[in-house]
């Protein structure tokens, strides 16, 4: 009886990981308020999976989602991409050394 409620379960979380992942992977016809949504989840989700999503408060995580998500857009709609930022570092680092 156990392990049919662990394969629910399962199931469960399984599907509600891939609607999550329907919800972050917008295109780019997607609304700024969509794209915005898709950041927040993924950030969420990243830092769930690090580890700090619960370490600090509420309102101090949220507006780190925020302040991160409104930022990427914003470089985003300057056509500065996150690869552009990497370069940036790389170059910031070799200086470094």
């Amino acid at each position: 009886m156990k392990i049919k409620y662990l394969i629910m379960a399962a199931t469960v979380l399984l599907s509600a990981c891939t609607q999550l992942d329907e919800l972050i992977n917008v295109g780019s016809n997607a609304t700024p308020k969509e794209k915005f949504r898709a950041c927040a989840l993924s950030e969420a989700r990243t830092k769930l999976r690090n580890g700090t999503l619960f370490t600090q408060s509420l309102e101090t995580a949220k507006n780190d989602i925020v302040n991160t998500c409104l930022k990427k857009m914003a470089l985003e709609a300057a056509g500065i991409d996150s690869e552009a930022q990497n370069i940036a570092s790389n170059i910031i680092n070799a200086l470094k050394s």
